[in-house]
């Protein structure tokens, strides 16, 4: 049998809870976290939050639905056009890397419907499966078109050239 990513919706503050009690049931998921780095006088503070407030990723087939949807701090999975709403596995790793890779990362609603072409109309663009990939002043942005977001992370100085090139295109840089 076939498994998808789905969305579960959770609880308020319940993700890393929901995330744990899933792991304990050998189901696959990912709780992606932002890390936030607080700067005060004293010292920095780093807070990891989850990215998506009351979303989990899980990966399960359709038969298993049912069961996952009965644990607890689960509201309900996310539905889209009366069906569950399936991730691509695509942009469930771009997620991993894009959290892994940046810091402080804020998320913009975008406006995307079934079939529509998206064009970026300043800045250099990289497009790559229909993501889109973006570096402009010192930003990345990444496109999430079946979440309805947008990923965006300021890139360090040092950086631009090492591990987060990896979101950038070679001819992004040279432009």
């Amino acid at each position: 049998m076939q498994k998808n990513w789905y969305i579960l919706y959770t609880k308020p503050k319940c993700e890393k809870k929901v995330a744990s009690l899933l792991t304990k049931r050998k189901t696959e998921n990912f709780c992606p976290l932002n890390h936030i780095k607080l700067e005060s006088l004293r010292r920095d503070k780093f807070l990891q939050e989850p990215l998506f407030k009351s979303y989990i990723f899980v990966k399960i087939a359709e038969k298993d639905i049912p069961p996952i949807k009965n644990t607890e701090g689960v509201i309900s999975l996310l539905y889209w056009m009366g069906k569950p709403a399936i991730i691509k596995d695509d942009e469930i790793e771009y997620i991993r890397e894009f959290t892994n890779d940046h810091q402080n990362i804020e998320l913009q609603k975008t406006e995307v419907n079934p079939g529509e072409n998206v064009h970026v109309l300043d800045g250099p663009i990289f497009s790559v499966d229909g993501k889109i990939y973006a570096l402009k002043n010192k930003t990345v942005k990444v496109n999430l078109p079946s979440l309805g977001y947008t990923m965006i992370a300021k890139i360090q100085d040092e950086s631009i050239f090492g591990q987060e090139s990896r979101f950038v295109h070679n001819s992004i840089l040279n432009s």
